[in-house]
């Protein structure tokens, strides 16, 4: 999916961001952030609802601008089903690893951010479909997930045009730390929901954001730093080991379906014709 032009005045990597995707992670972010607030958690439906209209919404907006064709649209079918059944085959991973955030950082890096938080998002929301973990998490997953094509997206910029050597160290990084903010993420659901109420670590109905943000924070490192480390390791070497041909391929295949309109000179003579005889 195409980002739309450039915008003077903004940073380089939100220059990137279409306003479609903008809109789509604000609204995602209140999701998140509602804990923090002290008031009660929103339904359940609602979050859900909210999640796949902001995926369709996205994904439409594409379409209409002709931004998302039927090429992309393939790909990132193709790139949803394989995440889902990779998924579905390694359901616990190592730990708190799992391959399946490979492509997604792949399609992200190479075809920017709106077609990376697709991927991640469709990859998601799919695979709960097939093995039946739709729940009130599933937001907070689809989101997240998302976000991190979207991230490895705005981290490619224009070395997706050259994906080399730094290319992707620099998305093994971004990945590295994709992995614990991932996490992090999809940990706001079960602080606020399964650790309610908890002393010191849970979260409560009234709470003010300083006293929540500690007791998350708590709450994370005492129950999911180390799983994820797990996740930022192994997405950093998934992607030094098989990024490059993966990476590779993908820009081949985007510059092959890309139009590119090389500008024209025309040099015109200031001296008169001159006349000859035949």
């Amino acid at each position: 999916m195409a980002e739309p032009g450039h915008v003077r005045g903004m940073p380089a990597p939100l220059r990137m961001m279409s306003p479609a995707l903008a809109i789509v992670s604000i609204t995602g972010a209140a999701l998140f952030l509602w804990p923090f607030t002290g008031l009660p958690l929103p339904a359940d439906t609602a979050a859900l609802a909210l999640t796949v209209a902001g995926i369709m919404a996205l994904a439409l907006v594409g379409i209409g601008t002709h931004q998302l064709d039927n090429r992309r649209l393939a790909l990132l079918a193709v790139i949803a089903a394989l995440d889902s059944a990779l998924r579905l085959a390694v359901v616990t991973g190592i730990a708190g690893f799992s391959p399946v955030f490979f492509l997604i950082l792949c399609s992200g890096f190479v075809y920017g951010p709106s077609f990376g938080f697709l991927a991640g998002a469709l990859t998601l929301l799919t695979s709960a479909l097939v093995t039946g973990g739709v729940g009130p998490w599933l937001p907070y997953e689809v989101f997240a997930a998302g976000w991190v094509g979207a991230a490895a997206g705005l981290v490619g910029g224009s070395r997706r045009q050259m994906p080399g050597r730094t290319a992707i160290i620099t998305l093994a990084t971004a990945g590295f730390l994709l992995g614990y903010l991932y996490g992090a993420a999809t940990d706001v659901y079960d602080w606020s929901v399964f650790y309610r109420g908890v002393p010191g670590l849970g979260w409560s109905p009234g709470m003010g954001p300083t006293q929540a943000l500690t007791h998350f924070v708590r709450f994370y490192a005492a129950t999911s730093l180390a799983w994820d480390t797990f996740r930022a390791v192994g997405n950093a070497l998934m992607v030094l080991l098989l990024g490059p041909p993966v990476v590779a391929a993908m820009a081949r295949f985007r510059a092959r379906f890309s139009l590119v309109v090389e500008p024209t000179v025309v040099t015109v003579s200031s001296q008169p014709p001159v006349a000859t005889r035949v």
